[in-house]
């Protein structure tokens, strides 16, 4: 054996036996909730468009411009909000006080938000609109930069980290299969439309589920949110906004991972915009209840095949299972798109088991999965990128990485409501949304495929494409945690720092 291979034996060596990380499954587990605390709110948001149109009476391309322009500021907050992470060291940790203060903003800001706008006189409806969500964002961006940034010390065991994709993907498919279920086959129907009615339950639901969540997801990183576990164990590393462009020019993988990330958040952005299910589900296929229903019908196999990409991931990489769930989710959407064009999309109906609707169903609970595995894997790469940045520079930096990727994601994802509203109101869609009983005409009908398969695939391909620029896969990330590994135990050696207390 040859000097470098001695080293990098002794390397492996000592991140196994004194600095490799590993949390309880308990923990991770819990923790994965602060996203679901956050998408809980995302979630809810996404009908914000029809309070504001069809109670507030803000103008539909008025409120996707202004919610475009709002999300964009999401982004900036970002950067922000990271460096003010990286500098915190409190009594209660780095991460657990803006969880806890982020979530409190968001519940204070929904309630005003849906209960105060439309009770204003129509001069200040609009205004105070901007500045409640301009808030809300800001309390959305103090819990999900969280997520992001305390993947780095809930685990750096490269075959670990991957868990924490099985919890989330689990709850995350929960959440958006079951809640568009429940609001498609419940809510909707029970109150009539998208009224006052609507809006009180769900926000009800909504802020005392995400309040529970965010409390389980404290207590799951509560001993890992220490010193010891922050990179070198440094205490307050030294950085400045003006670092932000030289992190981003350097870390190649960092890049590339926005570039596949964000594509594939915008493609989701606009898929999730409630409009789009209503124009899919309600107008072409005739029966906007089915989205609900053919989800809930989706949910054991996408989990299924989530776990077989998880599984992938431990053994493959991260790297290898997001290229593979990607190019699955193009290969199933495309197939899905030539048989909604070439068939008779009226016929799909659970109650009519033809070729359409096990078609439709095979194709599209498998195109959801892979979709669903990409998304969730995004979290624990950047984790990866966090590394490789320690690695790279010898700062531990994980509000910066965060908030780095997610300024770039909200900006270019945050098109997805604009899109949506600016091409509806090109077909004659300006002041108010189609709807279940909007009679559907050729330009409503080639306008909801794009929307529901165009734009996805556009996405994919773009990520598809990043990934070849993307050097950290399973044996890369191997070197990384060796070398950050040898690092720290020279300063164990010169007793700078001690050794870390996993218990």
């Amino acid at each position: 054996m040859n000097a470098t291979s001695d080293t990098l034996t002794n390397n492996s060596l000592a991140f196994e036996n004194n600095f490799v990380n590993r949390s309880k499954l308990w923990q991770i587990g819990l923790f994965a909730l602060n996203n679901t605390a956050t998408n809980l709110y995302a979630f809810a948001m996404g009908f914000v468009s029809y309070y504001a149109t069809g109670i507030a009476g803000l103008l539909v391309v008025v409120i996707s411009t202004l919610l475009t322009a709002t999300r964009i500021f999401d982004g900036i907050t970002d950067p922000i909000i990271g460096y003010v992470i990286d500098k915190t060291e409190s009594k209660i940790g780095k991460f657990r006080p803006f969880m806890i203060l982020g979530n409190i903003i968001l519940a204070i800001t929904v309630l005003l938000m849906f209960n105060i706008t439309h009770l204003l006189s129509s001069e200040w409806r609009l205004p105070f609109f901007i500045a409640i969500n301009a808030i809300y964002i800001i309390g959305y961006t103090f819990q999900t930069a969280c997520t992001k940034a305390a993947q780095t010390v809930l685990t750096n065991d490269p075959k670990q980290r991957p868990l924490f994709v099985a919890f989330d993907a689990s709850y995350n498919t929960i959440l958006f299969v079951g809640g568009q279920y429940f609001i498609a086959s419940i809510l909707v129907p029970k109150h009539g439309g998208f009224n006052s009615g609507f809006f009180t339950e769900l926000n009800t639901i909504v802020i005392v589920s995400s309040a529970i969540f965010t409390l389980l997801a404290v207590i799951g990183i509560w001993k890992k949110d220490r010193l010891e576990f922050f990179g070198f164990a440094e205490k307050n590393v030294k950085v400045s906004i003006k670092d932000y462009w030289p992190v981003i020019k350097r870390n190649r993988p960092l890049q590339m991972l926005i570039v596949a990330a964000s594509t594939d958040k915008l493609a989701a952005a606009v898929i999730r915009q409630p409009v789009v299910p209503v124009m899919f589900f309600g107008l072409i296929i005739g029966d906007y209840a089915l989205s609900g229903t053919i989800s809930l019908v989706t949910v054991l196999p996408t989990l299924l095949l989530t776990f077989i990409g998880i599984g992938l991931a431990r053994k493959s990489g991260l790297k290898m299972s997001f290229v593979a769930a990607t190019w699955g989710a193009v290969i199933t959407y495309a197939l899905l798109l030539i048989i909604i064009i070439t068939g008779a999309p009226q016929e799909i109906s659970l109650s009519n088991l033809g070729y359409m609707t096990i078609a439709f169903l095979v194709l599209y609970t498998l195109g959801n999965a892979f979709m669903g595995v990409t998304g969730n894997m995004v979290i624990p790469m950047i984790a990866d990128a966090t590394d490789y940045e320690l690695h790279i520079t010898g700062r531990y930096i994980p509000g910066m990485l965060g908030t780095i990727f997610s300024f770039v994601d909200k900006v270019i994802s945050s098109f997805g409501v604009t899109i949506v509203g600016i091409l509806l109101a090109m077909i004659g869609f300006k002041n108010a949304f189609p709807e279940v009983d909007t009679p559907l005409t050729t330009s409503l009908y080639w306008m909801g495929l794009f929307f529901m398969f165009g734009i996805p695939l556009l996405g994919w391909i773009a990520s598809i494409i990043a990934m070849k620029f993307y050097e950290l896969d399973d044996k890369r990330m191997a070197e990384i945690q060796d070398e950050i590994a040898s690092v720290k135990q020279i300063l164990v050696d010169k007793n700078e720092i001690t050794l870390p207390n996993n218990k």
